[in-house]
């Protein structure tokens, strides 16, 4: 039934919070966080929307998701009808209720927010998805006649699989190209479980094969085959890249060499894809010891020092060279991580690893601790966050037994190196225009491989917007042949 409660009234409502896993509880699991909403917190979140003139929220949405709409068919119970609103932009929901940052976003904008806390626009997403997966209605969308253009989708992330989506809802035949031996990407290896069980992502990308898409995994492009030979051997008409980035960044310090020190997507991989926090009945053993400190202040710092501390570390530490408030990272994870447990080393700069040998020999030197130096907020830099300076003569030493670097990342270089004529950033990206085009004719790229480390949402963005200049090229093309005809 409509909401019939005046705007005054809702705004009365207060923001519901989700149903969570007790914090000593989760810190030993390895099991969902949140359990969300349920039937009642779902409907009193919704009745809080006050159905503005200007849907700022839809305008906050990187992919566009018409949140009011959607919102509505939650108030009248139609949650089915509420999915599908949504997936006319975001065919990946169950994800993006999740993981994507509505704080900063769609959440951030909401008019609501200016004097009470902003509608949970994420929470709604995700009650919606898992109502529908739940109860078996993920049919999909029907697809337009079929095409006979083929696209190739270079990487299975959030960015290949919304591109190829996308297009296949329009009637191209899309394969997608998957490195490693299951599809997912970023979502499969760097997200934990506890974040993001396997279950839904498993179940997303099944929605996605219902619309015809192909995927072809253990198919590394550069080295089965490059892109020249997908379009000329594999009769391939466009080709999207979205490999991410997944080559770590390093400190640059004394000591990162050695045993003992990790970077965060190794060791992600290890625990998430390789199912290292299943040991022994999966045969991926994690040596980490008992102290652990992840340096970094990200998203991904805050799944690695949360991971490593369900591994039954003793103590797990995070060190990050600025402030709490300039952290990257989302307010609900550095919440979660503060509640399990994790220490905080803030203004703190990690400036030597240092190892030991039990035997005196240098083949079973281990990490022993690392020392650090405090820091102060000077200047802001060129990110408008103030610049950390080091304080003379601060320097301390931390005892760890591993240390994990979580300082961000940069794309692989093989696709880039075998694909001439592909203009790439000094950081390592290829270069797109605002429709993802690269220099390559009929090659397009987004997500990581062109932003560097991003949000999933925008690397979702950009594969709608590369299906959009895909579909036109093709169109394009099409009506070129046929006027030479």
């Amino acid at each position: 039934m409509p909401n019939t409660l005046k705007p005054s009234e809702r705004m009365k409502i207060p923001r519901q919070l989700p149903i969570e896993q007790e914090p000593e509880v989760r810190r030993h699991n390895f099991d969902e966080v949140s359990f969300g909403f349920n039937d009642i917190l779902v409907h009193q979140e919704s009745l809080r929307c006050i159905d503005c003139k200007e849907p700022y929220c839809v305008e906050g949405c990187p992919v566009g998701i018409d949140i009011p709409g959607f919102i509505k068919l939650v108030v009248d119970g139609d949650y089915f009808g509420a999915a599908q609103k949504i997936k006319e932009k975001n065919y990946l929901p169950a994800i993006t209720g999740r993981v994507c940052p509505q704080e900063t976003q769609c959440e951030a904008v909401c008019p609501i927010g200016k004097k009470h806390l902003p509608i949970a626009i994420g929470k709604l997403e995700r009650f919606v998805a898992d109502y529908e997966r739940l109860h078996n209605a993920t049919n999909g969308f029907a697809v337009a006649d079929k095409r006979n253009e083929k696209v190739a989708v270079v990487g299975s992330g959030p960015a290949g699989l919304t591109c190829a989506a996308e297009l296949a809802k329009k009637g191209y035949q899309v394969t997608i190209f998957e490195a490693l031996h299951a599809a997912g990407g970023v979502l499969r290896y760097g997200i934990p479980e506890f974040r993001l069980p396997k279950s839904i992502l498993d179940s997303e990308i099944e929605n996605v094969k219902k619309l015809g898409v192909e995927i072809v995994t253990n198919f590394i492009i550069g080295r089965t085959a490059t892109i020249d030979e997908l379009k000329d051997e594999y009769g391939f008409d466009a080709v999207f890249l979205g490999t991410g980035a997944g080559t770590p960044n390093f400190l640059g310090i004394p000591g990162e060499n050695f045993p003992g020190v990790f970077s965060a997507s190794e060791f992600l991989t290890r625990v998430n894809f390789m199912n290292g926090y299943r040991f022994p009945e999966f045969d991926t053993p994690v040596k980490i010891g008992k102290r652990v400190a992840v340096i970094g202040g990200g998203n991904t710092a805050m799944d690695a020092v949360r991971t490593a501390n369900r591994l039954r570390t003793e103590r797990s530490y995070l060190i990050y060279r600025r402030s709490r408030e300039e952290m990257p990272a989302r307010d609900e994870e550095i919440h979660h991580a503060e509640e399990e447990g994790i220490e905080f080393h803030l203004l703190t700069n990690p400036v030597r690893i240092i190892a030991e040998s039990p035997t005196g020999s240098a083949r079973d030197k281990w990490v022993k601790a690392v020392e650090c130096v405090k820091m102060e907020l000077g200047e802001p830099d060129e990110s408008g966050r103030r610049k950390p300076v080091l304080i003379p003569g601060s320097n301390y030493i931390m005892e760890v037994d591993t240390v994990i670097l979580a300082i961000g990342q940069r794309p692989n270089p093989i696709l880039q190196a075998t694909t001439p004529g592909l203009d790439i950033s000094m950081r390592g990206t290829v270069v797109t225009d605002k429709i993802c085009r690269t220099s390559r004719e009929g090659v397009f790229a987004g997500g990581d491989l062109a932003r560097g480390g991003a949000t999933v949402i925008l690397a979702m963005e950009d594969g709608q917007k590369g299906a959009a200049a895909i579909h036109e090229y093709l169109e394009t093309q099409e009506a070129k042949v046929e006027s030479q005809n």
